[in-house]
Order: C-alpha cells, then structure tokens, then sequence
C-alpha cells in the first residue's frame, strides 16, 4: 500500500510538471507580460507544491473509501478543501516570482480562489482518469481457460466489478440513486447503472430481485429473518437485504425462507 500511494504521489507530481509547463509557456492567468524563466520557475514550482498540500488532503480521503460512495460529488467536495490552503500558496507565491507585477495584500486573497479551485478540479479529474487507467492496466489477465469440457461464460455483468473486486463473490446488488453498490466478498463499491438493465445480465448467477432495489445471490445468503410481516436477509458479510411483500411470495416458494 505505501510502495503504491508512493507511486502515486509521484506519478501526480509529473502531472503536475507537465501542467506547469504548459500553463508557463501559455502564460495563464496573466502571467504573460513576464519573462519565461520567471513563468517556468513560477508555474512548475507552484504546480508541485500545490500536489503535494493536495495529496496530503486527497489520499487519506481516497484510501478511506469515502470517494467511492459519491465520486463526483466527493471529487468536487476534496477539490473544494484543497483550494482553501492552494489559494493561500499560490497568493504568496505570486509576488516572489513577480515583485514587479504583485504584490503580498491581503485584499487579494479572495480573487485567487476561483481560479484556483478551477485548476484543482481539472487537475483532479486528470489524476483520477490517469490512476484509473494504471489500475486497469495492472488488473491480472484472466486465466486461460484449461482443456475439457467447455465451461458456460460467467454472468455479463461480473465484467462490469470494479479492477479491486475482480475474482470476488458477488452478494447483492442494491440501487443507490443512480448508482448500483455492488456488495461482495471483498468489500464493496459503486456503479453507475440502473436495478434493472443489470438483472439483465445477472443472468447465469443464481439469485434474485427481494426488494424494488435489491438483488440477492442464493448462495450469499446467511440467515432469513421473518417479522412483522416483513423480510430481511442477512447476507455473509452482515449486511441485511429487505425483502418486499410483492416478492416474499416468490421467495418463499423458491425455499429462501
């Protein structure tokens, strides 16, 4: 874990290299009337500087899990909080790399904040496509599949787990809004997809719908409770999936209670 956050940092800190040069060679946000050298050095050092404060922010907030239940939401929200001590840095950094063009007054510092949370976004997105795409890349290739009887394809929708829950039990399916929490063996992330198109490809796994937002593995099942007229099942991992009165008949009949 920390050979990779390490990675990481790194990784984002060439980004920012790159998003340095270019700003400096375009001379953003008014910093073409000065000279390149004073551009490089102010834009490279400001871009660096700028991800590493983030990182200290993002990566505690990414290892945790919390981007994972909301990830547009939650990237704006970590972009929002890393712009409050960037916009600081950047309004000191200003007038040490143009003495001639700004000066260190605190009247300012409002006016730094817009466009500073404007590059945190885009600099935000860019590192989440880029970490998503290395993940992707370093996901193990399926095993070839050994000589005999031909085997049935697993499920479509198993391809669509996230690269960290590839190979794991899938327990259920619950609709979040218009996102889809996949619950497995190995913990559990989001998807954006709708209850119903994926039903549609769980075709294959054994399994199903107990709730106008769930879909339930058979085999996931630890416990069926049964009170007040309602349904709950109680799945490996703790979680507990309700089941709704106009699919408890079906279930029943199948044996899951």
């Amino acid at each position: 874990m920390a050979a990779q956050t390490a990675i990481g940092v790194l990784r984002s800190v060439a980004i920012a290299v790159v998003a340095g040069l270019f700003l400096a060679y375009a001379g953003a946000f008014g910093t073409v009337a000065a000279p390149l050298p004073q551009r490089l050095g102010y834009w490279i050092t400001t871009m660096v500087l700028a991800t590493l404060v983030g990182s200290a922010i993002f990566i505690p907030v990414y290892l945790r899990g919390w981007l994972r239940q909301r990830p547009l939401v939650g990237s704006l929200i970590v972009a929002l909080a890393m712009s409050a001590p960037l916009t600081v840095l950047v309004w000191f950094l200003g007038p040490q790399f143009f003495p001639d063009y700004l000066a260190t007054d605190p009247k300012l510092l409002p006016g730094y904040f817009p466009p500073v949370f404007g590059v945190s976004v885009i600099m935000t997105a860019i590192n989440h496509l880029v970490a998503d795409h290395d993940e992707r890349r370093r996901a193990p290739p399926p095993a070839a599949a050994a000589a005999g009887p031909e085997v049935p394809a697993p499920p479509k929708f198993l391809e669509r787990l996230p690269p960290r829950l590839r190979g794991a039990e899938l327990y259920a399916v619950e609709a979040e809004d218009h996102y889809l929490r996949l619950h497995t063996s190995q913990g559990s992330d989001l998807i954006l997809m709708r209850l119903a198109d994926a039903i549609g490809e769980l075709d294959g796994l054994e399994g199903a719908q107990t709730h106008r937002s769930w879909w339930v593995a058979r085999g996931a099942v630890a416990d069926a409770r049964r009170a007040d007229g309602r349904g709950t099942l109680v799945l490996k991992n703790g979680v507990e999936a309700p089941v709704s009165r106009s699919f408890a008949g079906a279930l029943r009949e199948a044996g899951w209670f």
